[in-house]
């Protein structure tokens, strides 16, 4: 099979991901940058998002081309059984999806959050960023460039929900992430489920590369506080050359507190917004008002996320009962399992 194409950005949390997770699984790809010289004869996608995973055409049919890093790394699961992201128990499993999309879709609001409020931060991201297409831009072009950036993201803080009132909350979760991966990682623990790494590890990986290791208002307090993290996020970048077998999943029984703190963490930030998301989503609301970890919350509404809240359902849903048994015991209190329970 002819290498895959992974078309991206270094500045983009979920290029990154797909990235690693196609360096650890040892699949043969090319690393195109989006808008550079070599970002040519790629096919259209629905959506001008990235990263654009290209499929090869075989037997003089088409490549094929997709977009969306979990829906990407699904596809690659069906395709090549070795060094899998997914465990075979089916309630692990779950849990690995629940921890990966609490990564993509509530750890991003902290990412683009500080990204495009601090003023340092602004000034790094829209002088670097436009580089990336191509290193050699004039100077003049550069600052338009920088400009447009700038200017673009900024008027996006709304739609991740980013604002005087919601900054208190994505401030402080995102200290308290860095301290649940911290605490993980200093009581022996390689990855969230074991010796291996899952797709949970890679929802998380793919914002911290962003969090702790560019942007530099996070990076300095990732630093400070929880420097093992940033050591931890360093070594994801590129796990091709560790060995891995079924044994280096966690067993069931050994699921302890240092991993079920993130699905508190999840309920405490992450299940209130997704209810109260999908809620304005049906009443046609123009704004989610709710309350997250005892402060108002308020943004646009979301359609992707809610979208996000049917899949996990739909997965939850497919469980056999025992599996789904297992799961509501560990997530009996967190406040996640209220992501299953609550009417919409």
């Amino acid at each position: 099979m002819k290498p895959l194409k992974l078309v991206g950005g270094y500045g983009s949390p979920y290029s990154r991901k797909m990235r690693a997770v196609l360096r650890f699984r040892r699949i043969p790809f090319t690393w195109i940058l989006r808008g550079s010289k070599e970002d040519v004869g790629i096919p259209v996608v629905p959506v001008a998002l990235i990263p654009v995973l290209v499929f090869p055409g075989e037997d003089s049919k088409p490549d094929e081309a997709m977009i969306d890093s979990t829906f990407e790394i699904k596809r690659l699961e069906r395709m090549f059984a070795e060094r899998s992201t997914v465990p075979r128990d089916p309630a692990l499993a779950f849990l690995q999806e629940l921890l990966e999309d609490y990564g993509d879709e509530w750890l991003t609001k902290p990412m683009f959050h500080y990204r495009w409020n601090y003023a340092a931060d602004i000034r790094k991201a829209s002088h670097v960023l436009p580089l990336d297409r191509d290193y050699n831009l004039p100077p003049d072009t550069l600052a338009k460039a920088s400009k447009f950036i700038a200017e673009r993201q900024i008027s996006r803080l709304g739609v991740v929900g980013s604002n005087e009132v919601t900054k208190p909350v994505i401030e402080d979760s995102y200290r308290r992430l860095l301290k649940l991966v911290d605490d993980h990682l200093a009581a022996g623990n390689r990855f969230l489920m074991g010796a291996r790494p899952g797709v949970g590890d890679f929802g998380l990986f793919g914002q911290l590369t962003q969090l702790v290791h560019f942007d530099p208002t996070p990076a300095a307090i990732a630093a400070a506080e929880t420097p093992r993290v940033v050591s931890w996020v360093s070594h994801l970048e590129d796990l091709s050359s560790i060995e891995v077998d079924d044994a280096a999943w966690i067993e069931r029984g050994a699921i302890g507190h240092t991993l079920r703190a993130f699905f508190v963490e999840m309920g405490r930030v992450y299940a209130p917004f997704l209810i109260a998301n999908a809620r304005a989503l049906k009443a046609k609301a123009d704004k989610v008002e709710c309350e997250i970890d005892g402060r108002p919350w308020v943004q646009r509404p979301f359609p992707y996320q809610g979208k996000c809240l049917g899949w996990l359902c739909e997965s939850y849903a497919a469980l056999s009962h025992s599996d789904r048994r297992f799961v509501d015991s560990i997530l009996a209190g967190t406040g996640a399992e209220q992501i299953f329970s609550t009417p919409i």
